[in-house]
């Protein structure tokens, strides 16, 4: 019996691989109980932070752009995920729609402070993940000195 494709439309209704559909893997979001060891671990590994807030942290490699964001235990917006990441907010939009027109529940389409828009769901297997506009000028610091790392979506 063969496997089935899992990158095959057929095996994912409503979801089509198409101009539009996420552009990379980017980033994913772990809960952590002590920020402070956690962004020093994940900089010890070469990741620089990019944004710093009390109940959250966003660390990205600088070469690739690729990140981690760390949610304290006070972080009440969204919980452990992944990120697929997009290159215009209009193909979030797109994806939404078309989520919502085959039936599947999302949440709606957010305008984050760190100029990212994205919206969240569960896969049909109750993983989370979320659909991440990324500027292409990447997502700005708010860290002292720190510049952006532009978005690899090519």
């Amino acid at each position: 019996m063969a496997t089935p494709n899992r990158h095959d439309s057929a095996n994912s209704p409503g979801l089509v691989n198409k101009p539009g559909s996420a552009h990379r893997l980017g980033h994913v979001a772990l809960r952590v109980e002590d920020m402070e060891r956690a962004v020093s671990f994940y900089r010890s590994l070469g990741l620089r932070l990019t944004w710093e807030a009390e109940d959250w942290a966003y660390l990205q490699s600088p070469e690739t752009g690729d990140g981690v964001a760390l949610l304290s235990p006070a972080y009440k917006a969204a919980g452990p995920h992944f990120a697929f990441h997009f290159k215009s907010r209009s193909e979030v939009d797109a994806i939404h729609a078309q989520l919502t027109a085959t039936g599947h529940s999302v949440g709606p389409v957010h305008d984050h402070r760190d100029g990212t828009a994205s919206f969240y769901l569960q896969d049909p297997e109750g993983n989370w993940l979320e659909m991440l506009y990324e500027p292409a000028e990447g997502i700005p610091s708010n860290v002292a000195g720190q510049a952006s790392i532009p978005a690899r979506l090519g």
